[in-house]
């Protein structure tokens, strides 16, 4: 009695994957996840970023001028209004992209439907 040639079983199975791998290929990827997922991102990086350069804009002018906390303080908080308003202008630019209707909608709007 003899073993069936490895070789055989392996061209086998590879070929039942392409078959399957291609399958999946066809499914549309679930983009909507990794795009809240990305917005949400650029939210809190948007709100970094505005408190990052306030801090270093306060933090240096209190080194040139020599006041230590009340320029870092002061620049520190504009930084956090300007993050926060840039993150909701973000907020507000996805809520109107998620408002737009699809074209089938309104082709049955035109035809009055």
């Amino acid at each position: 009695m003899s073993d069936p040639d490895p070789s055989d079983h392996m061209a086998k199975l590879e070929e039942r994957l392409a078959r399957l791998r291609g399958k999946d290929a066809q499914k549309p990827h679930q983009e909507e996840h990794y795009s809240q997922a990305q917005h949400a991102w650029r939210m809190v990086i948007e709100l970094v970023a505005g408190l990052m350069i306030g801090f270093g804009m306060g933090y240096g002018l209190d080194l040139l001028l020599g006041t230590m906390p009340i320029f870092l303080v002061i620049f520190t908080l504009l930084g956090f209004a300007a993050g926060i308003k840039t993150m909701m202008r973000s907020a507000a630019e996805m809520q109107k992209d998620a408002e737009t209707p699809d074209t089938g909608a309104d082709e049955r709007d035109k035809d009055g439907d």
